[in-house]
Protein backbone atom coordinates (compact mmCIF):
# COMPACT_ATOMS: atom_id res chain seq x y z
CA UNK A 1 0.00 0.00 0.00
CA UNK A 2 1.44 3.40 -0.68
CA UNK A 3 0.53 6.53 1.84
CA UNK A 4 -2.64 5.58 4.08
CA UNK A 5 -5.09 8.10 3.89
CA UNK A 6 -6.95 8.44 7.01
CA UNK A 7 -9.94 9.87 7.77
CA UNK A 8 -11.10 11.10 10.63
CA UNK A 9 -14.49 11.14 12.17
CA UNK A 10 -14.60 14.08 14.84
CA UNK A 11 -12.65 17.38 15.15
CA UNK A 12 -11.89 17.25 18.75
CA UNK A 13 -9.16 17.37 20.95
CA UNK A 14 -7.92 13.86 19.96
CA UNK A 15 -8.43 14.25 16.92
CA UNK A 16 -6.02 17.22 16.85
CA UNK A 17 -3.78 14.88 18.39
CA UNK A 18 -3.84 12.50 15.60
CA UNK A 19 -3.26 15.34 13.27
CA UNK A 20 -0.36 16.05 14.89
CA UNK A 21 1.03 12.74 14.78
CA UNK A 22 0.72 11.72 11.48
CA UNK A 23 1.80 15.50 9.95
CA UNK A 24 5.57 14.61 9.98
CA UNK A 25 5.60 10.76 8.75
CA UNK A 26 5.53 9.96 5.29
CA UNK A 27 4.13 6.48 4.96
CA UNK A 28 0.12 8.09 6.31
CA UNK A 29 -1.59 11.06 5.96
CA UNK A 30 -5.12 12.55 7.17
CA UNK A 31 -6.75 12.99 3.93
CA UNK A 32 -9.96 13.91 5.46
CA UNK A 33 -12.07 15.21 8.36
CA UNK A 34 -15.77 15.27 9.02
CA UNK A 35 -17.83 17.12 12.04
CA UNK A 36 -21.37 17.47 12.16
CA UNK A 37 -20.21 21.19 11.70
CA UNK A 38 -18.76 22.00 7.88
CA UNK A 39 -17.24 25.30 9.79
CA UNK A 40 -15.47 23.18 12.07
CA UNK A 41 -14.03 20.99 9.59
CA UNK A 42 -13.02 23.62 7.31
CA UNK A 43 -11.00 25.28 10.10
CA UNK A 44 -9.86 21.87 11.19
CA UNK A 45 -8.71 21.25 7.63
CA UNK A 46 -7.26 24.48 7.22
CA UNK A 47 -4.86 24.30 10.08
CA UNK A 48 -3.36 20.68 9.41
CA UNK A 49 -3.56 21.06 5.15
CA UNK A 50 -5.44 18.27 5.09
CA UNK A 51 -7.33 17.85 1.48
CA UNK A 52 -11.05 16.92 2.46
CA UNK A 53 -13.60 18.77 5.37
CA UNK A 54 -16.55 16.70 5.13
CA UNK A 55 -19.86 18.93 7.21
CA UNK A 56 -21.01 15.01 7.82
CA UNK A 57 -19.76 11.49 8.70
CA UNK A 58 -22.03 10.08 6.08
CA UNK A 59 -20.15 12.14 3.14
CA UNK A 60 -16.52 10.87 4.79
CA UNK A 61 -17.08 7.13 4.99
CA UNK A 62 -18.46 7.44 1.16
CA UNK A 63 -15.11 8.62 0.03
CA UNK A 64 -13.74 5.78 -1.60
CA UNK A 65 -10.28 7.60 -1.16
CA UNK A 66 -10.10 7.19 2.20
CA UNK A 67 -8.78 4.05 3.49
CA UNK A 68 -9.19 3.69 7.05
CA UNK A 69 -11.13 5.67 9.62
CA UNK A 70 -10.77 7.37 12.95
CA UNK A 71 -13.12 7.05 15.27
CA UNK A 72 -12.24 10.76 17.81
CA UNK A 73 -15.95 10.96 19.15
CA UNK A 74 -16.70 10.49 23.12
CA UNK A 75 -17.37 7.17 24.23
CA UNK A 76 -21.11 7.37 23.61
CA UNK A 77 -20.68 7.63 20.11
CA UNK A 78 -17.91 4.96 19.20
CA UNK A 79 -20.72 2.29 18.35
CA UNK A 80 -22.51 4.13 15.79
CA UNK A 81 -20.11 5.71 14.13
CA UNK A 82 -17.95 2.77 13.83
CA UNK A 83 -20.89 0.55 12.32
CA UNK A 84 -21.59 3.87 9.73
CA UNK A 85 -17.34 3.11 8.64
CA UNK A 86 -18.04 -1.21 8.91
CA UNK A 87 -21.30 -0.46 6.56
CA UNK A 88 -19.63 1.38 4.10
CA UNK A 89 -16.67 -0.96 4.03
CA UNK A 90 -13.74 1.14 5.94
CA UNK A 91 -11.37 -0.04 8.14
CA UNK A 92 -11.47 1.29 11.40
CA UNK A 93 -9.51 2.40 14.72
CA UNK A 94 -11.79 2.92 17.00
CA UNK A 95 -10.36 5.05 20.54
CA UNK A 96 -10.47 4.04 23.18
CA UNK A 97 -12.67 2.80 25.15
CA UNK A 98 -13.96 0.75 22.37
CA UNK A 99 -17.09 1.59 23.38
CA UNK A 100 -19.76 1.94 25.67
CA UNK A 101 -20.39 -1.72 26.71
CA UNK A 102 -19.80 -5.11 26.32
CA UNK A 103 -22.79 -5.44 24.15
CA UNK A 104 -22.18 -2.62 22.12
CA UNK A 105 -18.54 -4.04 21.14
CA UNK A 106 -19.87 -7.78 20.64
CA UNK A 107 -22.44 -6.29 17.80
CA UNK A 108 -19.62 -4.33 15.88
CA UNK A 109 -16.88 -7.62 15.98
CA UNK A 110 -19.70 -9.78 14.69
CA UNK A 111 -20.40 -6.94 11.84
CA UNK A 112 -16.89 -6.51 11.24
CA UNK A 113 -16.19 -10.04 10.64
CA UNK A 114 -19.53 -10.47 8.53
CA UNK A 115 -18.42 -7.57 6.36
CA UNK A 116 -14.76 -8.84 6.65
CA UNK A 117 -13.49 -5.53 7.59
CA UNK A 118 -10.74 -4.44 9.71
CA UNK A 119 -11.23 -3.40 13.18
CA UNK A 120 -8.94 -2.55 16.11
CA UNK A 121 -9.24 -0.04 19.22
CA UNK A 122 -6.80 2.92 19.63
CA UNK A 123 -5.48 1.97 22.82
CA UNK A 124 -2.52 3.47 22.07
CA UNK A 125 -0.16 1.63 24.98
CA UNK A 126 -0.51 -1.60 23.10
CA UNK A 127 1.37 -0.28 19.79
CA UNK A 128 4.23 1.44 21.65
CA UNK A 129 7.76 -0.01 21.45
CA UNK A 130 8.28 0.62 24.73
CA UNK A 131 5.35 -0.88 26.47
CA UNK A 132 6.75 -4.02 24.02
CA UNK A 133 10.17 -3.22 25.83
CA UNK A 134 8.80 -3.76 28.90
CA UNK A 135 7.33 -6.81 28.03
CA UNK A 136 10.95 -8.29 26.88
CA UNK A 137 13.21 -7.16 30.30
CA UNK A 138 10.36 -8.34 32.58
CA UNK A 139 10.67 -12.00 30.82
CA UNK A 140 14.32 -11.74 30.42
CA UNK A 141 14.60 -12.67 34.29
CA UNK A 142 16.21 -8.95 35.08
CA UNK A 143 14.23 -8.39 38.03
CA UNK A 144 13.67 -12.03 39.01
CA UNK A 145 10.01 -13.30 38.95
CA UNK A 146 7.57 -10.51 38.82
CA UNK A 147 5.00 -10.85 41.65
CA UNK A 148 3.28 -7.70 42.18
CA UNK A 149 2.22 -4.82 39.56
CA UNK A 150 1.19 -1.17 40.63
CA UNK A 151 -0.60 1.57 37.87
CA UNK A 152 -2.07 4.94 38.90
CA UNK A 153 -3.44 7.16 36.59
CA UNK A 154 -5.20 10.26 37.53
CA UNK A 155 -5.60 13.68 36.28
CA UNK A 156 -7.98 16.79 37.75
CA UNK A 157 -10.48 16.74 35.24
CA UNK A 158 -13.45 17.01 37.55
CA UNK A 159 -15.73 19.28 35.58
CA UNK A 160 -14.65 18.14 31.99
CA UNK A 161 -18.09 17.44 30.34
CA UNK A 162 -16.94 13.92 28.98
CA UNK A 163 -16.01 12.87 32.26
CA UNK A 164 -19.43 14.17 34.65
CA UNK A 165 -21.89 13.24 31.76
CA UNK A 166 -23.46 10.17 31.69
CA UNK A 167 -24.97 10.73 28.34
CA UNK A 168 -21.09 10.48 27.11
CA UNK A 169 -20.36 7.73 29.26
CA UNK A 170 -18.89 9.78 32.10
CA UNK A 171 -16.28 8.45 34.40
CA UNK A 172 -12.96 7.60 34.65
CA UNK A 173 -13.00 3.99 34.40
CA UNK A 174 -13.66 4.21 30.47
CA UNK A 175 -11.21 7.63 30.34
CA UNK A 176 -8.28 6.42 32.77
CA UNK A 177 -8.86 3.33 34.69
CA UNK A 178 -9.11 1.67 31.21
CA UNK A 179 -5.16 2.46 30.82
CA UNK A 180 -3.91 0.77 34.18
CA UNK A 181 -6.16 -2.27 33.65
CA UNK A 182 -4.40 -2.78 29.95
CA UNK A 183 -1.29 -2.01 31.80
CA UNK A 184 -1.60 -4.84 34.35
CA UNK A 185 -2.81 -7.67 31.64
CA UNK A 186 -0.78 -6.64 28.93
CA UNK A 187 1.95 -8.20 31.53
CA UNK A 188 0.32 -10.43 34.37
CA UNK A 189 -2.14 -11.81 31.60
CA UNK A 190 -5.95 -12.43 31.85
CA UNK A 191 -6.19 -15.34 34.39
CA UNK A 192 -7.97 -13.17 37.29
CA UNK A 193 -9.64 -14.90 39.85
CA UNK A 194 -10.63 -12.41 42.31
CA UNK A 195 -11.44 -8.47 41.77
CA UNK A 196 -11.61 -6.45 44.95
CA UNK A 197 -12.30 -2.40 44.45
CA UNK A 198 -13.24 0.77 45.81
CA UNK A 199 -15.11 3.70 43.95
CA UNK A 200 -15.91 7.17 45.03
CA UNK A 201 -18.77 8.53 42.78
CA UNK A 202 -19.42 12.41 41.53
CA UNK A 203 -22.88 13.87 41.62
CA UNK A 204 -23.99 12.74 38.52
CA UNK A 205 -23.64 9.50 39.34
CA UNK A 206 -20.44 8.82 37.64
CA UNK A 207 -16.96 7.07 38.80
CA UNK A 208 -14.40 9.68 39.90
CA UNK A 209 -12.22 8.00 41.87
CA UNK A 210 -11.41 4.24 41.63
CA UNK A 211 -9.17 1.35 43.34
CA UNK A 212 -8.99 -2.16 41.66
CA UNK A 213 -6.56 -4.92 43.30
CA UNK A 214 -6.16 -8.41 41.34
CA UNK A 215 -5.38 -11.68 42.15
CA UNK A 216 -4.24 -14.03 39.52
CA UNK A 217 -4.38 -17.80 39.09
CA UNK A 218 -0.52 -17.78 39.56
CA UNK A 219 -0.19 -15.74 42.90
CA UNK A 220 1.09 -12.53 41.21
CA UNK A 221 -1.31 -9.17 42.23
CA UNK A 222 -1.91 -5.85 40.88
CA UNK A 223 -2.85 -2.95 42.56
CA UNK A 224 -4.51 -0.15 40.43
CA UNK A 225 -5.57 3.17 41.17
CA UNK A 226 -7.49 5.71 38.76
CA UNK A 227 -9.17 9.06 38.91
CA UNK A 228 -10.42 12.45 37.60
CA UNK A 229 -9.81 14.38 40.97
CA UNK A 230 -6.12 14.39 41.73
CA UNK A 231 -2.71 14.59 39.78
CA UNK A 232 -0.17 12.20 40.62
CA UNK A 233 2.69 10.30 38.87
CA UNK A 234 1.74 8.61 36.64
CA UNK A 235 3.78 5.71 37.41
CA UNK A 236 3.74 1.54 36.66
CA UNK A 237 5.96 -0.34 38.76
CA UNK A 238 6.53 -3.95 38.27
CA UNK A 239 8.19 -5.57 41.30
CA UNK A 240 9.75 -8.86 41.03
CA UNK A 241 12.67 -10.81 43.69
CA UNK A 242 15.33 -9.31 42.47
CA UNK A 243 14.49 -5.90 41.28
CA UNK A 244 11.89 -3.77 39.92
CA UNK A 245 11.00 -1.70 36.58
CA UNK A 246 9.46 1.52 36.78
CA UNK A 247 7.51 2.76 33.55
CA UNK A 248 7.38 6.53 33.78
CA UNK A 249 3.27 7.27 32.26
CA UNK A 250 1.56 4.24 31.94
CA UNK A 251 -0.51 5.44 29.31
CA UNK A 252 2.37 6.91 26.90
CA UNK A 253 5.54 5.22 28.84
CA UNK A 254 8.44 8.29 28.31
CA UNK A 255 11.28 6.43 30.32
CA UNK A 256 11.52 2.85 31.83
CA UNK A 257 14.22 2.16 34.96
CA UNK A 258 15.46 -0.78 35.69
CA UNK A 259 16.11 -1.50 39.59
CA UNK A 260 18.29 -4.14 41.02
CA UNK A 261 19.04 -3.85 44.55
CA UNK A 262 17.99 -0.52 44.98
CA UNK A 263 19.94 0.45 42.14
CA UNK A 264 19.03 1.67 38.94
CA UNK A 265 20.82 -0.44 36.22
CA UNK A 266 19.02 0.26 33.18
CA UNK A 267 17.20 3.23 31.79
CA UNK A 268 15.85 3.49 28.30
CA UNK A 269 14.19 6.87 26.89
CA UNK A 270 11.20 6.78 23.93
CA UNK A 271 12.73 6.62 20.93
CA UNK A 272 14.07 9.61 19.03
CA UNK A 273 11.67 9.88 16.31
CA UNK A 274 8.63 9.64 18.17
CA UNK A 275 6.15 12.13 16.97
CA UNK A 276 3.65 12.14 20.03
CA UNK A 277 2.72 8.55 20.23
CA UNK A 278 -0.71 8.18 17.90
CA UNK A 279 1.37 7.17 14.74
CA UNK A 280 2.17 3.89 16.17
CA UNK A 281 -1.73 2.32 16.29
CA UNK A 282 -1.75 3.84 12.57
CA UNK A 283 1.08 2.13 11.49
CA UNK A 284 0.17 -0.86 12.69
CA UNK A 285 -3.06 -0.60 11.01
CA UNK A 286 -1.34 -0.11 7.91
CA UNK A 287 0.67 -2.74 8.23
CA UNK A 288 -2.65 -5.11 9.00
CA UNK A 289 -3.91 -3.58 6.14
CA UNK A 290 -1.70 -4.92 3.83
CA UNK A 291 -1.04 -8.45 5.22
CA UNK A 292 -4.83 -8.72 4.79
CA UNK A 293 -5.32 -8.83 8.08
CA UNK A 294 -8.62 -8.61 10.13
CA UNK A 295 -7.43 -7.74 13.34
CA UNK A 296 -4.11 -6.79 15.29
CA UNK A 297 -2.02 -9.42 17.41
CA UNK A 298 -1.19 -6.27 19.12
CA UNK A 299 -4.96 -5.45 20.41
CA UNK A 300 -6.86 -9.29 19.62
CA UNK A 301 -10.50 -8.63 19.48
CA UNK A 302 -10.67 -11.12 22.00
CA UNK A 303 -8.72 -8.30 24.60
CA UNK A 304 -11.23 -5.86 23.24
CA UNK A 305 -14.36 -7.70 24.57
CA UNK A 306 -12.78 -8.96 27.65
CA UNK A 307 -11.48 -5.91 28.79
CA UNK A 308 -15.47 -4.53 27.90
CA UNK A 309 -16.66 -7.29 30.16
CA UNK A 310 -14.41 -6.57 33.14
CA UNK A 311 -15.16 -2.82 32.94
CA UNK A 312 -18.95 -3.43 32.70
CA UNK A 313 -18.60 -6.04 35.67
CA UNK A 314 -16.72 -2.42 37.84
CA UNK A 315 -19.76 -0.56 36.81
CA UNK A 316 -22.15 -3.18 37.96
CA UNK A 317 -20.58 -3.47 41.06
CA UNK A 318 -20.39 0.28 41.51
CA UNK A 319 -23.44 1.27 40.72
CA UNK A 320 -22.74 3.43 37.60
CA UNK A 321 -25.17 3.34 34.53
CA UNK A 322 -25.21 4.66 31.29
CA UNK A 323 -28.44 5.15 28.99
CA UNK A 324 -27.40 2.78 26.59
CA UNK A 325 -26.71 0.18 28.97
Amino acid sequence: MKTLRVGIIGAGWIAHKMAQALGPVDWAEVYAIASRDQKKADEFAAEYGIKKAYGSYESMVEDEAVDLVYVATPHSHHYQHARLAIEHGKPVLVEKAFTANLREAEELMRLAQEKKVFITEAIWTRYMPLSHKVKELMESGVIGEPRVLTATLCYMMEHKERIVNPELCGGALLDLGVYVLNFARMYFGTDIVRTVTNCHLGPSGMDMMESISLSFADGRMANLQSGALTLNDRQGIISGTEGYIRVDNVNCPERIEVWRNYEMVQCIERPADMVNGYEYQVRECKRCLEEGLLESPMMPHEETLSIMAQMDALRKEWGVRYPMD
